[in-house]
């Protein structure tokens, strides 16, 4: 039964802006409860939409395109918005732990911030690395680095990427593409760019089928990409050169050193450190452990999904996808939680499909074993499946 108008009020509280948290958003937008505030704790006013943002870096999307405004949907859905770092929990007292405000209380509390690549067992890594997470540094270096180009192109620069799945093959590939359009802009020979890609395993994306590891290797090596297959960097180390500010060495445990202008950091997902103080059960690498019904496994009153939550029953793949695909049963559960009913359990698909992007507007698509070489017509179709749920969340109607 629904509480009455007498009964007191409920605080869900959301932490972080990530996929699961902006459909959950807009379903309480849509489905509102009476006698429930919502509360939305996030870094930034807008959040990233994983699956254009190599577009965006290949420069096929503007800014607005590829991010959700969280200000908006957060009006939609009669959210309170506050702009802040959460350092902690206090679960004991039910309390948001805040950088720069007053503990938010919470009744329900759901966690969605996604995750960052591991950097802490490189030397130097942390210091002069460019991690892909949190996205809006990535852009803000991004950004800087196409200014600079644009402003000196006749300047080599050699790019270093740390990491060879999906991930850091699009990211490479995307770069390139962008980078080389402003070299042929200026009329600058489009060798003046040079791309490294760095891979511990011998393989590229080594949780894909072969197909896919075989066709991303001929695209790679095609491009001139340089690959370094079954390097595990050990050290990035900053030069001293007169002709260049920024200059960084990127050994290998194998002896191999690449010096470079910038190093981005695309390895495998690790969780934000705070979680490791707050009680709430993790599995090896620090995510919160979650039942099929997306709860906490030791703090019921606790919710997690998307990179942060690790599924007991179902361990997947950080990927964007569950992401999007655990939104509708989180919102639902999370409103069963405040209503008093019994939560239902979710089953994430054991196989999903994958479009990879080429950074030329072509992609692969896999599924398990199946795979379609790079076409255009996957890229538009990835971009149909792309633009179709950004749609979700453009042209709210305004707050009533």
């Amino acid at each position: 039964m629904p509480p009455s108008r007498q009964s007191p009020i409920q605080h869900l509280v959301l932490v972080g802006g990530g996929h699961s948290h902006a459909i959950v958003l807009k379903m309480f937008g849509e489905q509102p409860l009476p006698n429930v505030r919502l509360t939305l704790i996030t870094p930034a006013l807008d959040t990233p939409y994983s699956g254009m943002l190599p577009g965006h870096i290949a420069g096929f999307y503007t800014h607005t395109e590829c991010h959700i405004n969280l200000q908006q949907l957060a009006n939609f859905a009669h959210t309170q918005l506050y702009i802040d770092t959460v350092i902690g929990l206090d679960l004991k007292n039910h309390q948001v732990i805040c950088a720069n405000r007053p503990d938010v209380d919470f009744d329900v509390l759901s966690v969605d911030i996604g995750s960052t690549p591991a950097t802490i067992s490189v030397s130097g890594a942390a210091q002069y690395a460019i991690a892909a997470k949190p996205v809006a540094k990535l852009l803000k270096h991004w950004d800087e680095l196409l200014h600079s180009v644009t402003k000196n192109p006749q300047q080599k620069i050699r790019l270093a990427i740390v990491g060879g799945g999906a991930g850091g093959v699009e990211l490479a590939l995307s770069m390139q593409t962008h980078l080389q359009q402003i070299l042929r802009v200026n009329q600058q020979p489009i060798q003046n760019l040079e791309i490294h890609l760095f891979q511990r395993h011998q393989e590229l994306l080594p949780h894909h089928h072969t197909s896919v590891q075989q066709q991303l290797k001929q695209i790679l090596t095609k491009r001139d990409i340089k690959l370094h297959l079954g390097e595990s960097v050990i050290e990035i180390a900053p030069l001293n050169n007169q002709l260049r500010e920024e200059l960084f060495a990127v050994r290998c445990n194998s002896g191999l050193t690449v010096e470079c202008e910038k190093v981005f950091w695309v390895t495998q997902a690790s969780a934000a450190d705070w979680l490791n103080s707050t009680g709430l059960a993790t599995d090896e690498n620090g995510f919160i452990l979650v039942e099929d019904t997306l709860q906490s496994s030791t703090h019921p009153q606790v919710f997690a999904a998307g990179d942060i939550a690790t599924m007991i029953n179902y361990p997947r793949p950080k990927a964007g996808v569950f992401a999007v695909r655990q939104g509708k049963p989180l919102f639902e559960n999370l409103q069963r939680m405040l209503l008093g009913k019994p939560l239902k359990a979710y089953k994430p698909q054991q196989q999903y499909l994958s479009l990879i992007g080429t950074g030329d507007k072509r992609a692969i698509a896999t599924k398990g074993s199946f795979t379609l070489p790079a076409h255009p017509l996957l890229w538009y179709w990835k971009d149909w499946i792309d633009r179709r749920f950004m749609k979700r969340f453009h042209n709210l109607p305004p707050e009533y």
